[in-house]
């Protein structure tokens, strides 16, 4: 099959949605996970508020995240540059909220708890599920995040990895794979390791 199939009938562009998430190492330790929203529509879009030329955007959104190495964040600021209502940016302030959240295990649905619903915007807190899964790559990139180095003890589980999508099912070939190389190298500075564990950090 080729990679992208022919269409099987004449088509017209009619949305596009680019989200493009960045992380970024600071100096002081910290790490700034970035996120950017933007809709844009092939024709004009009439808006209750407003009418949009084909091409411009409905929605133009920034929101980042400032985490630590336990993936606690420690501050949270979004920025609505287009929306669809003049009140959408009303509510940019609220996902100062975030601050003390740790991503892992559950994180999104504390975050619909603290912004979800009337309580944030819907695209922002969306932003938050690959925001998430950015930061773990950012901050594991960083360290030796080899498979053979994400273990915590001799019978622990490739950490933090194990059971998050179906490659890495802990019954999955690739697991077992670690687990056969576990005992053929030196054992790495585990401290990495450690703090994932500590944290749960598993992609939301």
């Amino acid at each position: 099959m080729p990679e992208n199939p022919t269409p099987t009938a004449a088509r017209r562009l009619a949305h596009t949605r680019q989200i493009v998430c960045t992380g970024y190492a600071r100096e002081d330790g910290l790490y700034d996970i970035e996120a950017t929203m933007r809709d844009t529509k092939g024709h004009p879009a009439t808006m209750l508020f407003k009418e949009v030329p084909p091409g411009e955007p409905i929605h133009d959104m920034w929101l980042r995240i400032t985490v630590d190495g336990d993936l606690v964040i420690h501050d949270a600021r979004a920025l609505t540059h287009a929306a669809p209502t003049p009140y959408c940016t009303h509510i940019n302030a609220a996902y100062g909220k975030l601050v003390g959240v740790r991503i892992g295990n559950g994180f999104m649905k504390e975050v619909k708890a603290r912004v979800g619903g009337g309580a944030g915007c819907t695209h922002l807190t969306e932003l938050l599920g690959p925001m998430a899964t950015t930061a773990f790559q950012t901050i594991m990139g960083l360290r030796d995040g080899s498979p053979a180095n994400m273990l915590v003890g001799e019978h622990a589980p490739p950490l933090p990895m194990i059971d998050t999508c179906h490659a890495w099912r802990a019954d999955g070939e690739v697991v077992q794979l670690v687990r056969r190389n576990r005992g053929q190298q030196a054992a790495p500075d585990s401290t990495g390791a450690d703090e994932f564990a500590e944290a749960g950090a598993r992609p939301a």
